[in-house]
């Protein structure tokens, strides 16, 4: 079982099984959304994460739903239409994020120019989902 929660503890999450796939995103949206040079996120199956609600609020856009902590912004989950099935949770708030290593760097195109992650990843150009939905 994975746990996680949002900064102010208003949110909580917890997941039974591990995660199908992470991934780094260097898109602008992950950055505006988490306030990092580069987001980790953690994909995991429709339905596995049970998710407090008494704090939750939503965000959509074409294509996309977010939830956040309604205290403190935190956040909580993702998911995106072109990725059907999955839900996104953000590896800083999983309390066991130190396991949870990218296989992947998202949107590379965009990447910040002073940013430098040094590893032998693949860096896709665009949104990865080939190999994030080829997760098992």
């Amino acid at each position: 079982m994975m746990t996680g929660r949002c900064y102010c503890g208003a949110v909580s999450l917890t997941t039974t099984v591990r995660p199908q796939s992470v991934a780094y995103c260097h898109c602008i949206d992950c950055r505006r959304v988490t306030g990092a040079p580069v987001a980790a996120f953690a994909a995991f199956p429709e339905g596995s994460v049970s998710l407090t609600t008494d704090h939750v609020a939503r965000f959509s856009a074409p294509g996309i739903e977010r939830q956040f902590c309604a205290v403190c912004g935190s956040a909580m989950t993702a998911r995106f239409g072109y990725i059907p099935g999955q839900i996104y949770l953000p590896v800083g708030v999983l309390d066991d994020a130190e396991s949870l290593e990218p296989a992947v760097h998202a949107h590379a195109d965009a990447a910040l120019p002073w940013l430098c992650i040094h590893d032998d990843l693949p860096r896709e150009r665009g949104s990865a989902r080939e190999t994030l939905k080829a997760a098992p």
